[in-house]
């Protein structure tokens, strides 16, 4: 049980989207699994004529059956086949059900980030959640980041309800600027009443063309941190472990990326360690910047380095 209880304890929409907050497919990946894992049924679903621009997010064809089909670009509200329905106790190799006190009132949101029309995008789905009686929205979020990939994936929660600050010991984002879709249902939330939490992992910019299934554990270990739960990993571990060492393959035949995920090591170490100061911190990355000095965006798709559009750490 956390201290978020209160406010985490009853129906609560986890949401992602795949596009510009989904770094490594972290957050689309969290919450497949969850989707893989719940016992959950579609309840709403959004028409993809209005809020997507088939140009830039196309259908894509597939065979079902021995027919060829098109399977559109959307978004798609899940809800629990028996709401508030407490599932029994995992099994020895915690493979089978996710269980906890919340895990019949778990909603998820699922899809591709809309290409138009946000505000009628987030009217629509605050309608659902209303409906659906949501005591709380989780918003997870992947950005590139300067990280090494040897080390724990670093998660970031941040809210914009004073509430959820207080109970969950989170703060504030203070990050002005382009956001993407998570931001604008998390006004509308907060807008109709309902609390909201962002978690966002930092996936290692320079791997950026592969899925990242240690910042999907990262993410799942967060969420189960904070929501009374219990999520099995599957095969997770193993594929985080294999990811992991796929780039240290990588890195061994290349001298520049070696001394480069070295540099970020010592980076996060010094960060991380207990005796570091908050000056000290500044220092060290004032003087990691200064050695970069070649100006590298280590950013998103042009973004600040490190800083994804809705990082609340970025600022």
């Amino acid at each position: 049980m956390t201290d978020g209880q209160n406010i985490l304890g009853g129906r609560i929409l986890v949401v992602a989207f795949e596009g510009w907050n989904d770094a490594g497919e972290a957050a689309s990946g969290a919450v497949k699994t969850l989707k893989e894992q719940l016992d959950v049924v579609p309840i709403a679903e959004v028409d993809p004529e209005l809020y997507f621009d088939f140009q830039f997010n196309r259908p894509v064809v597939t065979d079902d059956d021995g027919r060829r089909r098109l399977i559109w670009p959307s978004a798609v509200v899940y809800g629990p086949s028996l709401p508030g329905h407490i599932g029994e106790d995992l099994a020895g190799d915690a493979e089978l059900t996710v269980t906890g006190d919340n895990a019949g009132n778990i909603f998820l949101l699922l899809g591709t980030e809309p290409s138009r029309s946000w505000r009628s995008f987030t009217a629509e789905i605050m309608d659902v959640a209303l409906a659906a009686d949501i005591g709380a929205v989780v918003f997870l979020g992947a950005m590139l980041a300067d990280v090494p990939h040897t080390r724990p994936i670093s998660v970031f929660a941040s809210s914009e309800n004073a509430a959820v600050r207080a109970e969950l010991g989170v703060e504030r984002s203070s990050y002005e600027g382009p956001v993407g879709i998570l931001s604008a249902l998390a006004e509308g939330a907060e807008d109709v009443g309902i609390p909201t939490i962002m978690i966002w992992a930092s996936v290692p910019h320079y791997v950026h063309n592969a899925p990242s299934p240690k910042a999907v554990l990262a993410l799942i270990d967060k969420l189960e941190e904070l929501v009374d739960v219990t999520i099995p990993r599957g095969t997770l571990v193993d594929e985080a472990a294999a990811w992991e060492s796929g780039i240290d393959a990588l890195a061994a035949d290349d001298e520049e990326m070696a001394s480069y995920i070295q540099q970020l090591e010592q980076a996060r170490d010094t960060v991380d360690s207990p005796e570091a100061s908050g000056e000290a911190i500044a220092q060290e990355f004032e003087r990691y910047l200064r050695r970069r000095g070649d100006g590298r965006d280590g950013g998103r798709d042009g973004g600040t380095a490190g800083r994804g559009p809705d990082d609340p750490r970025r600022g």
